[in-house]
């Protein structure tokens, strides 16, 4: 399974609506799972508004959440998706062999083994997640608490058994644009993401659908941004979440 995993306060205001973007996502293979980083107040209702729309159309799972439970909620929902994406495999699969997708309906003793499988498939099976910050200027307060979360997502990756990698990207890339720009390729090294942030000029508009619209693009195209897979250090997986 695909993931994209968006980071916002909500409130696009420029281009292809978001849940429009995240319907085409959807509809390409890619989940969207969003954590909501909001204020409060109306903005901060209106943000909660779309960012659950967003998640719905995209066939993914939403997070609101404050600054100081970024971090933990960031992990949380990249291992969770890692897990239902096996989990929905595992289903398919039974329902193929015996006629039912239903992981439930396995006698005790199967199904706990079932259960245990999904559980080391989970921490054994290549990951990627593609990140996609919010860069507007509402999002700027917040920007240490996402550095720290990326930081820490990267950590948690790098404790699985399996390999992982994170691409990150940002929007907008100028101030007044509808653009999205690749802060970092694909890599499961701790050492690029320091240097992301001192970078970033948080500014200007929020053109979430337009951003979503370039990772999926990204995905779409695959070596997008990349040397030939013979001269990077990186990995590919035929699992991508």
């Amino acid at each position: 399974m695909k993931q994209i995993l968006l980071i916002t306060d909500g409130c696009s205001n420029v281009g292809v609506s978001p849940v429009v973007a995240a319907a085409h996502a959807k509809a390409e293979g890619i989940a969207i799972n969003i954590v909501g980083v909001l204020d409060y107040g109306d903005v901060g209702e209106l943000g909660a508004a779309e960012i659950e729309e967003i998640a719905r159309a995209g066939g993914g799972l939403s997070r609101l959440v404050n600054t100081r439970q970024l971090s933990q909620t960031v992990q949380m929902i990249t291992r969770k998706t890692a897990v239902q994406s096996i989990q929905l495999a595992v289903q398919k699969e039974l329902k193929n062999v015996l006629g039912n997708g239903s992981i439930e309906a396995l006698p005790p003793d199967k199904r706990s083994e079932v259960v245990r499988v999904i559980d080391e498939l989970g921490e054994t099976t290549k990951l990627q997640v593609a990140l996609l910050i919010d860069a507007s200027a509402s999002m700027k307060p917040k920007l240490r608490a996402v550095e720290e979360a990326i930081h820490d997502l990267m950590l948690s990756l790098q404790a699985r058994q399996g390999g992982s990698e994170i691409a990150v990207f940002h929007f907008p890339s100028s101030k007044y644009g509808d653009d999205c720009m690749m802060d970092l390729d694909w890599t499961d090294n701790l050492s690029g993401i320091s240097s992301l942030f001192p970078k970033l000029q948080m500014n200007g508009t929020t053109p979430t659908g337009p951003a979503i619209m370039h990772v999926v693009d990204f995905y779409r195209r695959g070596d997008y941004g990349r040397k030939s897979r013979d001269e990077t250090d990186g990995m590919m997986s035929d699992y991508v979440v």
